[in-house]
């Protein structure tokens, strides 16, 4: 295990409440939210904490995922991380939000392209509740015209798409992939394997499989969390295993997913897991892993991790 490898998290989130408003940390617990109980998490966090957090971890860089930030005010979470980033070690980088289907999206992207540090935009579609569900609500789903006009946008404006849809919408995501070939699609979280039979493995195996064959897809490999369940070190593993046969080192990168993924797991038990799990892999694969990928895929300046 390479304990001095250089680190370059690639999807984590700030949050201050007693600053900013975020609904889902403010306002009244969503007990159908994919983790369980969150109550826990819900107090600041903010770059001192990271840094104890990962203090026995070699951590270059990080990329700032937005976090459920008002929506009514979409960019106010951009502002406040660049000015945190000029004063603080992290974020090196921030994936922003906007929405698409909105008669004000392509100001929010350009607004949003306007920052050097944001590389990014996370904009959840609409979804069904599960997979058995058949019908959802269309408007501000990956079927409505309006919000593919909106994705569309972000070749325009030099933006790469952070995906995040459980596995039951993986096969439909393909298909939106393919309209934006010359824009980068990271799929968040490994695709959400959160049915851990064999069927439910299956079908999400399935998604991942038909997203992996589209070029300009990566993926996350972070947040392994299953509600009422512990961090299960071989199941992970083997997720992991068989999303690096798919998509290959350079198309993977690993991510921590906090302070989220303390619900189930410490930072140091998470990475040193991650680094156990790659250990006999090559140098140049695990630099891919770690660093490299998340480095490539964001456009991150050398020079931006350097002089932190």
């Amino acid at each position: 295990m390479n304990k001095d490898i250089k680190i370059l998290d690639a999807h984590h989130h700030f949050w201050d409440l007693d600053k900013n408003y975020y609904p889902f940390l403010s306002d009244k617990i969503d007990n159908d939210f994919f983790l369980g109980d969150y109550s826990s998490i819900r107090h600041n966090y903010l770059p001192s904490d990271y840094v104890k957090d990962t203090k026995d971890h070699n951590v270059v860089g990080t990329i700032h995922c937005e976090a459920e930030w008002d929506r009514e005010d979409q960019i106010g979470e951009t502002l406040w991380l660049d000015k945190l980033s000029k004063t603080r070690k992290f974020p090196t980088a921030i994936i922003g939000h906007a929405w698409f289907d909105k008669k004000n999206s392509e100001a929010i992207i350009a607004e949003q392209a306007s920052f050097d540090i944001v590389k990014g935009i996370r904009s959840k579609p609409t979804i069904r509740f599960s997979a058995n569900s058949k019908e959802y609500v269309k408007s501000g789903s990956m079927q409505d015209l309006s919000w593919r006009k909106g994705l569309k946008l972000l070749e325009k404006y030099n933006l790469n798409y952070d995906l995040r849809v459980p596995a039951w919408h993986l096969e439909e995501a393909t298909e939106i992939v393919r309209l934006i070939p010359n824009t980068k699609v990271i799929v968040n979280h490994a695709g959400f394997p959160w049915d851990r039979s064999k069927e439910g493995l299956d079908f999400w195996r399935k998604g991942v499989k038909a997203i992996s064959t589209e070029p300009n897809t990566f993926i996350k490999l972070s947040e392994f969390g299953v509600k009422e369940q512990g961090w299960n070190y071989k199941q992970n593993a083997d997720i992991i295993y068989e999303l690096i046969d798919l998509f290959g080192p350079q198309r993977c990168m690993f991510a921590s997913n906090f302070p989220v993924s303390r619900l189930k797991i410490t930072f140091d038990d998470l990475f040193t897991n991650f680094k156990n799990i790659v250990k006999n892999f090559s140098l140049d694969e695990q630099i891919s892993l770690f660093s490299d990928t998340a480095i490539k895929t964001y456009n991150i300046k050398i020079t931006d991790i350097e002089k932190r």
